[in-house]
């Protein structure tokens, strides 16, 4: 076991890493859709008691983003270098909807300053997507801050400073009853659409419909903010999103698992296998050996500091063909399934920054300059950051930074210079 202490330096390590995805196991019913009551993880392993919090109610409202229930988080704060005197934080379980439309039960935090937004806009909301954590309940977000251990602190702590609300959810599947829909776009993007709505219905936010709005994410969280970029017009026109701030975004899977696939990586590989899984309709079974459960059963609990045993694995050991996973990508049916995932094929509701660092070890730079390529040729405004700080792990406060300027730009009505002449 990891001393509280290493945990927090694994999580740092290992942070923002995405995996490769493989495809799904259709639900039968309600009861197997992840954030309902009763669901079941897709390799049926049980899960651990989780606080009564987090268990949905029989009947999720239809409309999304509507609060099922809220408390006051925990002291949350004080490790990011804040205090509860200047800001309130609150937990929230509220209304989405997953890919096929059905209604789900997602959590998430609140995060509001005490002290008057400096800005010529009202007080922005930023809906904050959170890098990779794990598949584990006990690792969604909500509940990793309480446990001191949530790295995301360093770009919330630094969003909330500049005096923008913040709602960060924990994704479909992550802390409520079965598996979390791990890189599932969709998903994804419909759970950080539906945050900003959660926080507009929170009455001790004070954010309504005059706040603007953006979207913020790094590594997962990045995928997520785009495809929640992508959506806005269509799934949340009501929100006056105004910018959307991504960090190397994998917006092409079959890429980025090609690249990862037997790696220092490699254990998450099996997330994004179990995860879009869950939500792609393909059973893995056929494909995995029993080696291949055994390791997927394992990991249905694990967080991001828990990996370490699992990399430099050859992933070739735990098919039934002995294939690499990267490999089954370019057969179906598997390569539907991924292809579904692709970023980059509806413009975005509003300009958008993309920060990507040239030396990423993880998701290729290539992969976030091509989403930026693609939007632009839809007619998007995109500005686009190259980083020099080396590896994936380092490209991640860059990208806050950056993305603070790009939203003060945006909020105050204005806009970066447009990179699509060089993309």
């Amino acid at each position: 076991m990891l001393s509280t202490s290493k945990r927090a330096v694994a999580a740092a390590a290992l942070a923002v890493a995405v995996g490769l995805p493989l495809a799904g196991n259709a639900a039968a019913g309600p009861t197997d859709t992840p954030g309902t009551a009763g669901a079941q993880t897709l390799t049926d392993t049980p899960e651990p008691p989780r606080p009564a919090f987090y268990e949905p109610p029989a009947t999720i409202p239809t409309t999304p983003g509507t609060i099922i229930r809220s408390e006051p988080a925990p002291l949350l704060l004080d490790p990011l270098g804040l205090s509860s005197s200047l800001v309130t934080a609150t937990r929230v379980m509220y209304a989405s909807t997953d890919n096929t439309g059905t209604p789900i039960a997602v959590t998430g935090t609140v995060f509001v300053p005490k002290t008057a937004y400096i800005g010529v806009s009202p007080r922005p909301l930023v809906s904050y997507a959170a890098g990779t954590q794990g598949l584990g309940d006990r690792c969604a977000p909500s509940r990793q801050m309480e446990s001191l251990i949530e790295y995301e602190g360093l770009g919330i702590a630094r969003t909330v400073g500049r005096g923008y609300a913040v709602g960060m959810t924990d994704y479909q599947g992550l802390g409520t009853p079965g598996t979390h829909t791990y890189m599932a776009r969709e998903a994804q993007g419909r759970a950080v659409l539906d945050m900003a709505r959660a926080v507009k219905n929170l009455p001790s936010s004070g954010i309504t419909d005059a706040n603007p709005v953006g979207l913020m994410g790094y590594s997962q969280g990045g995928g997520a903010a785009a495809a929640a970029a992508e959506l806005a017009g269509s799934y949340a026109p009501d929100l006056a999103v105004k910018g959307s701030a991504i960090g190397a975004p994998p917006a092409d899977l079959a890429k980025v698992g090609t690249n990862i696939d037997s790696s220092l990586y490699f254990a998450f590989a099996t997330f994004a296998l179990i995860g879009v899984a869950q939500t792609e309709g393909i059973d893995p079974t056929p494909y995995l050996n029993e080696s291949g459960m055994d390791l997927a059963r394992g990991i249905e609990d694990k967080c991001v500091f828990d990996l370490f045993e699992y990399s430099f694995k050859d992933s070739g050991t735990y098919t039934r063909s002995g294939e690499t996973l990267s490999a089954l990508l370019g057969a179906e049916p598997f390569a539907t399934a991924v292809d579904r995932q692709r970023i980059g094929r509806i413009k975005p509701n509003a300009p958008v920054q993309i920060n990507h660092a040239i030396a990423d070890d993880v998701i290729p730079y290539a992969v976030g300059k091509q989403l930026g390529s693609d939007w632009c040729d839809k007619g998007a405004r995109v500005s686009f950051n190259a980083g020099v700080t080396p590896t994936h792990v380092g490209g991640m406060l860059p990208h806050v930074e950056k993305s603070m300027i790009f939203f003060e730009t945006r909020f105050a009505g204005g806009n970066l210079a447009s990179s699509c002449w060089r993309l």
